[in-house]
């Protein structure tokens, strides 16, 4: 799982989630039809890889007889970190394939809750 996206970039507010396996059979012993879950409106995974944050723009002005391009970009680092559970909505997420897997790449608003062992 980690070797397909070893390469992959998330970049700004994203999030790369990996689905967590859902039960094909309810609490009460009831099996769910195929493609229930798929119509849920709130999922949950594995957090895999985690962007930058939020970008700000630098305080310092650039003289105009500098000729080289200076980026100082600085963020706002994101709540999710790498192998947290995540709760978010199935609606604000696009789902990709990388490799064999199937991931959602979800913005930080669309998170609802995360579940972090220390």
């Amino acid at each position: 799982m980690k070797d397909a996206v070893s390469n992959i970039i998330v970049v700004g507010d994203r999030v790369l989630i990996s689905p967590k396996k859902e039960s094909e059979q309810t609490k009460t012993g009831l099996y769910l039809p195929p493609g229930f879950q798929s119509r849920e409106q709130i999922h949950s995974g594995y957090v895999i890889k985690v962007g930058p944050g939020y970008a700000i723009p630098s305080n310092e002005e650039d003289e105009p007889w500098k000729n080289g391009v200076q980026e100082n970009v600085r963020y706002i680092p994101l709540q999710a970190k790498e192998g947290d559970l995540a709760i978010f909505l199935k609606k604000n997420a696009i789902e990709v394939m990388i490799g064999d897997g199937k991931y959602f790449i979800v913005p930080q608003n669309a998170i609802l809750l995360l579940e972090r062992d220390e």
